[in-house]
């Protein structure tokens, strides 16, 4: 009969121990630190266009079944976006360099010439 005594007492010193320890009454003054929460942390700059090495770091946090939906969705609209504006501000340079260059006159071909310039 003592034997049990001593193993309930026992029990019951082990199972407040870790009670306490999971609650924080142990080191640290407080309750568990909160949780991070599974949202896109690393999300792309607002206040710049997206360079290479943005790609390079873009991490999605692990969701049940994968990534996040809303933050890979986020994220290529973001670049699809980027890509519409550079292939927009492509054109429009390429139509520039093409007017600059038919407007710029180019050499007069030999039958066009003045006689005393053959």
């Amino acid at each position: 009969m003592v034997m049990f005594l001593f193993l309930v007492v026992a029990l019951a010193v082990v199972v407040a121990a870790v009670t306490l320890a999971v609650v924080g009454g142990g080191e640290g003054g407080g309750p568990l630190p909160d949780a991070a929460p599974e949202r896109l942390q690393d999300s792309l700059p607002y206040d710049r266009p997206v360079a290479r090495t943005d790609i390079e770091r873009l991490r999605f946090p692990l969701a049940a079944r994968g990534y996040r939906m809303s933050d890979v969705d986020d994220a290529l609209s973001r670049l699809g976006a980027e890509l519409a504006e550079r292939d927009a501000r492509i054109a429009d340079l390429e139509a520039a360099l093409a007017g600059a260059r038919s407007a710029r006159p180019g050499p007069v071909p030999m039958d066009k010439r003045p006689e005393e310039n053959r």
